[in-house]
């Protein structure tokens, strides 16, 4: 059996993307841990990342000329399971 489906009209779809404004400061003396995946995107799209500080930024050059994010360490040694617990505490400590 097919079924044939008309419509008529105009359809809006609308997509929700955060507007990440690249950051400036003393991040930038520092190199920052972000997800492998989120590296590969940033470099082929050219859009911003976001590390596990919170740096927003389009990643650019040699992360090994620079030493680590004091932030970035911490947060990464966490682990995962740690770093989820830190961001919910922050969160309600912030709300």
């Amino acid at each position: 059996m097919t079924e044939t489906i008309q419509e008529t009209g105009t359809r809006v779809i609308e997509e929700t993307v955060p507007a990440y404004l690249p950051d400036s400061g003393d991040h930038e003396r520092f190199a920052h841990y972000v997800l492998k995946d989120k590296i590969l995107e940033s470099a082929m799209t050219g859009s911003p990342t976001v590390a596990l500080c919170g740096k927003v930024w389009v990643p650019g050059r040699d992360p090994n000329k620079f030493p680590v994010c004091p932030e970035c360490q911490e947060l990464f040694d966490m682990g995962p399971k740690g770093r989820a617990k830190f961001w919910k505490d922050k969160a309600k400590s912030e709300g």
